[in-house]
């Protein structure tokens, strides 16, 4: 799945265009690397997002197309 759409699917980001966007100015890395909204995801990558107001760090637990919304935090585990 694209990094774009699992940002998006997992609610982390709202909307996929924002979530390009973000990828796009640099704001989003995975595995320590900044990355492409093509990038493709998988379990056990380690994805930085600088926000704002504080960064957020998490890593991938599932990749699944659709999620309800009370699940979609059960895709991922933040860290630190």
């Amino acid at each position: 799945m694209r990094l774009d759409k699992y940002l998006k699917v997992s609610r982390l980001i709202k909307r996929r265009t924002v979530a390009n966007d973000a990828c796009d100015a640099g704001r989003v890395s995975v595995n320590g690397k900044q990355s492409r909204a093509s990038y493709d995801v998988k379990v056990g990558d380690i994805i930085e997002i600088s926000f704002a107001s504080k960064p957020i760090k998490i890593e991938v637990i599932k990749v699944i197309e659709t999620v309800k919304k009370d699940d979609s935090a059960l895709l991922y585990k933040v860290i630190e």
